[in-house]
């Protein structure tokens, strides 16, 4: 059996381009990119949910493309796994013209390595270790990015995803927090503290496809632990009893004329990646799961759910196995022929410096966390109450890879997420189109064919 995904099979599945289709609406396609040219510095940024971080993260460009004497051209784009960017990409470095650095989060490091898009950046984080420290043993960084003995991409971000939940609520009802340690107790807290008369909500948490949605989704299949694949990560085993427990635990939880149904927020089935932060914001519900934008935005603006926020480590998964780690929630990478490779190399070392990357922690409460151990100050820490916490979930020794457990993440899992298996799976359970089983059976053999595909046989 071939034990890694192919170029070819990549791009015949379709994971690196086109349109995705979940709960009745199509995501758009991302703006066109730029393109690269020899003394033109051309960067590309992730969008921010936090504006002031973004544009801090363009300011420092700005500054070193004037100390440099070059031309900037940056831009921001949607660099979702289920967004076209890989496709884009992949065109650009074929015609030659691909643009120099990009900062993204969830675009996978082993896809892009294997469409070989990616300039070698080993001496880089060399250099960043030697300067800052090992990188954080709790965000999986090499993992993700070391592939062959080789980093492809630099770990920019240290972050977790948060999950929050109104600790006011909770005292009005008498429920602890330290006691809401598994997706059970969670729920019925959601509930507990659910006022819709009075337009409170307890689930904020959607499994649409989405970042979050995926995180939700994924780590509910995992805490009953269900799997995509076997440790090998080449042979796909999603059907299994745990996966359809799992599947009927969110078809009990999303059942809009059941036990739950006084705790969902009017079209949380379709919400995405910003939804549930203006819901919170807006007091509107309870308990989410949120990259730590949510927190940063209610502590800038001084919003009054900020001093009511609680937040929790991840769910147990339902055997009591800790799922508890951080991520590394940014990257920076050059891509290959970029004609301006060195100064961008430059680039990425002087946006870990931390008097500029500083500039972005210091505004977005939680967001933008330092990749590397030196960088986590005493200073740093006491600037919030909760940094501690991110500090020892982005610290643990041996953390839970995420996602693709058992297996190491690899770019044949990837594409089961750029193709929304999961969450259209899922939408076909709490739509009643499908049974439990159904959709189960039905996602495993959409797995079986794409890694097929891929060159990976299942027989």
């Amino acid at each position: 059996m071939s034990t890694k995904f192919t170029r070819r099979g990549l791009l015949r599945s379709g994971a690196a381009v086109g349109t995705s289709l979940i709960a009745g609406r199509v995501m758009a396609q991302d703006a066109a990119l730029p393109e690269g040219a020899a003394g033109k510095l051309t960067v590309i940024q992730r969008q921010e949910y936090f504006q002031a971080a973004q544009d801090n993260f363009r300011t420092i460009c700005e500054d070193f493309a004037s100390a440099n004497s070059a031309t900037l051209d940056i831009s921001t784009t949607n660099a979702e796994a289920f967004g076209d960017f890989l496709g884009k990409m992949s065109a650009a470095v074929r015609a030659g013209n691909p643009p120099d650095l990009a900062y993204t989060s969830n675009v996978s490091i082993s896809q892009m390595k294997l469409l070989d898009l990616l300039e070698d950046m080993t001496d880089l984080v060399d250099e960043a270790i030697a300067q800052y420290g090992n990188v954080m043993t709790g965000i999986n960084a090499e993992e993700f990015a070391k592939i062959d003995g080789r980093w492809w991409a630099v770990p920019f971000i240290a972050n977790t995803t948060g999950t929050f939940i109104r600790g006011d609520k909770l005292a009005e009802k008498g429920i602890d927090p330290k006691t809401l340690t598994t997706w059970d107790a969670r729920r019925e807290a959601a509930l507990a503290i659910s006022d819709p008369d009075n337009g409170f909500y307890g689930w904020g948490l959607t499994v649409n496809q989405s970042g979050d949605g995926w995180g939700v989704a994924t780590g509910i299949i995992n805490a009953f632990l269900g799997h995509f694949t076997d440790e090998t990560g080449t042979k796909v085993q999603f059907n299994s009893p745990e996966t359809v427990a799992a599947y009927q635990w969110v078809a009990e939880t999303y059942d809009r004329n059941g036990k739950y149904a006084a705790m969902l927020p009017p079209g949380v089935e379709s919400w995405g990646d910003i939804s549930n932060n203006e819901a919170y914001l807006a007091g509107q519900i309870g308990y989410t799961h949120n990259a730590f934008s949510v927190y940063a935005a209610a502590k800038r603006d001084n919003n009054p759910v900020f001093p009511h926020t609680v937040l929790l480590r991840q769910p147990d998964a339902n055997n009591g196995d800790s799922r508890d780690g951080g991520q590394t929630g940014g990257w920076l990478t050059v891509f290959k022929g970029a004609p301006n490779a060195d100064l961008a190399k430059q680039l990425v070392l002087d946006l870990l410096k931390p008097e500029n990357f500083n500039k972005m922690s210091s505004v977005a409460g939680g967001l933008f966390m330092p990749a590397f151990e030196n960088q986590w100050t005493d200073e740093l820490i006491a600037a919030d109450p909760n940094f501690a916490i991110i500090k020892e979930q982005v610290s643990v020794p041996e953390p839970f890879i995420g996602p693709s457990w058992p297996a190491s993440p690899n770019a044949a899992i990837d594409a089961i997420r750029a193709q929304g298996i999961v969450e259209q799976s899922m939408g076909n359970v709490i739509a009643g189109r499908m049974t439990a089983e159904e959709a189960v059976a039905d996602a495993h053999q959409k797995m079986v064919e794409l890694f097929e595909e891929g060159g990976l046989p299942q027989d």
